[in-house]
């Protein structure tokens, strides 16, 4: 019997065409251009499936190219050139395109709705909408959305009641994201609660809804019951959403647990999930483990370097973030905008003012960066801390747009380091121009006035603030002891062991006071008695928290304590001696950056 070989020609070109596909689907589009080069004759089919690469990838150019080189393009082929024109924002291309296409299916029109609404022309995406010819349960996806993403939710409601079916969980989801969205929580709840069905996507929705309206904890509590059971597996935007609700809270415990979470799961090698544990520990104060991921992760795209860089940078170690910015452009990343952000922080917690000025200038001629809103903001602060006021308020003045109310508040607080009550009025007058609710504006010219004995002044200030109904926000510390928050207000009165925390507290003074600690009155910022001042200088919340840990935790072990506010000048004096008389290492994170006690010293050198 005659064994024949099948014929090559006959299996050549389906293998082919499919090799291309499977390229284009792994990502490899090298790959694909190989195996499309080697198919003859190519069909459609071949045609279509590297269009559909160089769309998934925003190649614009070389897919008008392919395109134009395809004998007989068929609808499949128009739609995708035309989704590359909006992933490349060509909308007036995308609009050409459909103009021309001799035959039109409903896809083609459901691209031009979610084309268009992803690039911001809401209004054009309803208009064609309304003038389809047929629909189908992407069409009303689609224009729900639309509406849904702008904010206009009047509209959104209308288009979702008139909808013909009320099943597709991706319709319901696009109201739960929208209210999420506009802040109203309760109403998106009431559609999460009613949809018939439930999907990843919809559970993702709630999840970074609750961050993003500041309500971590519920966050948190959602994801646990998303995942009891294990019928849903989080993917990366659930856990980068979780790992952000972790920062938040400064929950370093529970981001722990997500992290053996990620390493039992195929997501342990995403550089998404990877970058955002990263974050996660260095926003938690744990950047011993956020090195240590660094150094571990295969690949490292811009956002996970500038992430390394900036916790380096908030936790006062400028000269290793400056070091990882020169070994990022030695491995041939290049910065952008947001790494200058972080490379100018480290800058300003290390008073490396002329380098800072250095990258600054340089920026723009190097990397072809304008400077933002971001590097003004950061360039004020460096030369505020610097004591250089005058400078400061000069780059205020000449910036290109309105300066960020951050720029004023900077300089309002180096006012009350510099006492220059000049420049304090001049930015305590901006920020309350820009905010008249602006607490921190009034709070801090008033300790000014205050630290000056000017206490006529500092009632006028808080007459200004009643007249304005301005109310305070009240600063708290809190610190984590085996995954239970204790918060903690200046004179706590609240606390189940406040009596234990004021013993350790009066041991302590005593202690301090040995080593030559002397309250800084200028903190006390009451019109009352020395004696009183003092007291309650040692009642501060940060002093509470840090007392707290010391009797509830063994030798040796680290404290992380974080504040709401920025950390006082004599709780940053008492912590250093702190960490002395106990030898340990006390870890205080304010909302400026982290302050590293240990042997009596802390990371910023006192520059902060």
């Amino acid at each position: 019997m005659i064994l024949r070989r099948p014929c090559l020609l006959a299996v050549a070109r389906p293998l082919t065409t499919a090799a291309v596909a499977a390229a284009v689907r792994r990502g490899d589009l090298a790959g694909a251009e190989a195996a499309f080069a080697s198919t003859e004759p190519k069909t459609t089919a071949t045609y279509n499936c590297l269009l559909a690469g160089y769309a998934r990838l925003a190649r614009l150019a070389d897919a008008r190219h392919l395109f134009g080189s395809i004998p007989h393009p068929d609808v499949f082929s128009y739609n995708t050139l035309l989704s590359c024109h909006f992933a490349c924002g060509d909308v007036d291309g995308a609009w050409r395109l459909f103009s021309t296409m001799p035959a039109r299916d409903v896809a083609s029109w459901n691209t031009m709705v979610s084309g268009l609404s992803k690039n911001g022309a809401v209004a054009e995406a309803v208009a064609v909408f309304r003038v389809m010819p047929a629909r189908n349960a992407v069409s009303w996806n689609a224009a729900v959305a639309a509406l849904a993403c702008s904010g206009d939710m009047v509209a959104a409601e209308e288009l979702f009641r008139n909808a013909p079916e009320k099943e597709d969980a991706i319709l319901w989801t696009a109201m739960v994201s929208g209210y999420m969205d506009t802040g109203d929580v309760h109403r998106a709840l009431e559609y999460f609660r009613a949809m018939p069905a439930r999907n990843l996507v919809s559970w993702n929705a709630v999840v970074a809804g609750f961050v993003k309206n500041s309500r971590a904890g519920d966050a948190l509590r959602v994801f646990k019951t998303m995942v009891e059971g294990g019928a849903l597996r989080p993917n990366a935007s659930t856990l980068s959403s979780v790992l952000l609700g972790c920062s938040s809270l400064s929950a370093l415990g529970f981001g722990r647990q997500v992290h053996q979470w990620c390493v039992k799961l195929p997501l342990s090698a995403s550089v998404t999930v990877g970058t955002s544990l990263l974050s996660m520990y260095c926003k938690c104060g744990s950047l011993n483990d956020a090195c240590r991921l660094f150094e571990e992760m295969r690949t490292r795209d811009i956002v996970a370097w500038n992430a390394m860089i900036s916790g380096y940078a908030q936790h006062g170690d400028g000269g290793k973030a400056i070091g990882l910015f020169e070994k990022m452009k030695d491995e041939g990343v290049v910065p952008d905008w947001i790494t200058f952000v972080a490379v100018l922080t480290a800058c300003i917690h290390n008073g490396l003012c002329d380098f800072g000025i250095q990258c600054f200038e340089t920026m723009q001629e190097a990397y072809n960066i304008e400077p933002r809103v971001d590097h003004y903001s950061c360039m004020v602060d460096l030369l505020c801390r610097a004591g250089l006021l005058e400078r400061a308020v000069n780059m205020i003045r000449s910036m290109p747009f309105e300066p960020h109310p951050s720029s004023y508040g900077t300089l309002l607080t180096a006012c009350r380091i510099y006492k220059n009550l000049e420049f304090a009025e001049f930015a305590a007058g901006k920020l309350i121009e820009q905010d008249p609710e602006n607490a921190g504006a009034y709070v801090t010219l008033a300790n000014i006035y205050a630290v000056a004995n000017r206490w006529a002044d500092v009632s006028r200030v808080r007459r200004w603030m009643r007249d304005n109904a301005v109310a305070k926000t009240p600063g708290y510390s809190w610190i984590e002891i085996k995954g239970a928050r204790h918060e903690f207000r200046s004179n706590d009165r609240l606390h189940p062991q406040l009596d234990l925390i004021h013993n350790k507290l009066d041991q302590l003074e005593d202690l301090m006071k040995a080593m030559g600690y002397v309250p800084d009155l200028d903190f006390a910022l009451h019109d009352v008695e020395e004696s009183l001042k003092a007291q309650m200088l040692m009642r501060h919340s940060e002093k509470l928290a840090i007392a707290f840990g010391l009797i509830s935790t063994p030798p040796g072990m680290i404290l992380r304590i974080f504040k709401n506010l920025r950390v006082c000048g004599d709780c940053h004096n008492a912590a250093k001696l702190i960490s002395k008389i106990e030898d340990r290492e006390i870890i205080l994170r304010d909302t400026t950056r982290f302050h590293h006690f240990r042997g009596g010293h802390c990371s910023c050198g006192d520059y902060w």
